[in-house]
């Protein structure tokens, strides 16, 4: 079985995001995903609209994903590689060189961003809508 691994946020979870996990999957048999927790995205000056729970259970609904664990440290990714026996990690393309360290121990795959989508994109777009 081959086994694939990605990290992230996945706030107001949306097209883009499904693309990225359905395209993750395709790579293997398994996708694991790994959650930043709340706590993890204080430590980043990061703020979800949605809290970890909410988040996993959301992902968790997602049939392309096989399994949700938490993030809590940027360090883990190797620990959790070989605990996990990942065969492929795979973030988008605007870490594209970010994760090369991780080649000693499986594949590393930047999947290409959707276009015209983002968190950020829907929260600018909110926040206009906001004020006026």
């Amino acid at each position: 079985m081959k086994k694939v691994i990605t990290y992230g946020t996945f706030d107001l979870l949306h097209w883009g995001h499904i693309r990225l996990l359905e395209r993750a999957k395709q790579l293997g048999d398994h996708l694991t995903v790994v959650l930043s927790t709340d706590e993890f995205n204080l430590l980043k000056d990061k703020k979800a609209f949605h809290n970890y729970e909410q988040r996993k259970y959301l992902l968790e609904a997602i049939k392309h994903v096989d399994q949700v664990i938490p993030e809590t440290t940027w360090d883990q990714k190797v620990t959790d590689i070989q605990s996990h026996h990942i065969d492929i990690f795979v973030m988008g393309d605007d870490w594209k060189g970010q994760f090369d360290f991780l080649s000693d121990h499986c594949e590393v795959c930047y999947l290409e961003r959707t276009k015209d989508i983002s968190t950020t994109y829907i929260k600018q777009q909110l926040a206009g809508s906001a004020q006026t």
